[in-house]
């Protein structure tokens, strides 16, 4: 990451305000987004809009972690860590909770996949699910603003928590952009071994996800 000029008091707590408000809107709108997904996939048969609505909440639980690091901060008046000598007790708690995040990655991929086995085998065909198809269109258009937003914010204050949150939600774009693009395909096609190959897709980004964040990687580049 490149150096980022010290920002004054002020405009630090700001920033740190403007990040806790961007992660209780992930909160808020990932809560909605995996209920719907979830109530959506399991009425229809959707094993990869199912895997959509688990990692919506997993983006949750990361989201309530930033928020909490953030609140804290502002407590202690918005000052950043100091990048150049980190408390080494809060560097072991943040490796243990990216771990335990990275987990819950490793689960989600591994039950999509048994799932997706599992209605390849018994050749079940899903239903077509208008709701599913308006809460991935919706992800579509929020994601990718809340994730630039947070970018700018993480770039100001050379917070890599901040970038990393940013870059998973990033990664949520193009989660649901592989979903949309299966749930399409089912309904043009009416092959339904298209949905399952779809959660496969989810599972390989839940691995992903888990192996940057078990590896403390999940931060967002400058490209």
């Amino acid at each position: 990451m490149t150096a980022v000029p010290r920002l004054e008091r002020g405009t630090t707590t700001a920033l740190t305000r403007r990040g806790l408000r961007l992660a209780r809107l992930t909160i808020a709108y990932n809560v909605v987004e995996g209920v719907v997904a979830i109530s959506a996939g399991v009425a229809a048969g959707l094993v990869s809009v199912i895997g959509f609505g688990l990692d919506s909440g997993i983006e949750t639980v990361a989201a309530v972690l930033v928020a909490l690091r953030l609140s804290a901060r502002l407590r202690r008046g918005g000052e950043a860590p100091d990048a150049a000598e980190p408390d080494p007790s809060e560097l072991r708690r943040e490796h243990r909770t990216l771990r335990l995040v990275a987990a819950t990655f490793f689960l989600l991929a591994a039950w999509v996949t048994v799932e997706g086995v599992r209605a390849l085998i018994a050749g079940e065909v899903p239903e077509t699910s208008p709701v599913a198809l308006g809460v991935l269109v919706a992800s579509l258009v929020v994601m990718p603003v809340l994730a630039a937003a947070k970018y700018r914010v993480g770039r100001a204050l050379g917070d890599p928590l901040i970038l990393a949150d940013a870059a998973e939600t990033r990664v949520c774009v193009w989660l649901s952009v592989a979903t949309l693009t299966g749930l399409l395909a089912f309904w043009w096609t009416g092959a339904a071994w298209i949905d399952p190959v779809a959660g496969f897709v989810v599972a390989a980004f839940a691995v992903r996800e888990g192996l940057e964040a078990w590896e403390g990687e999940l931060v967002e580049d400058d490209d």
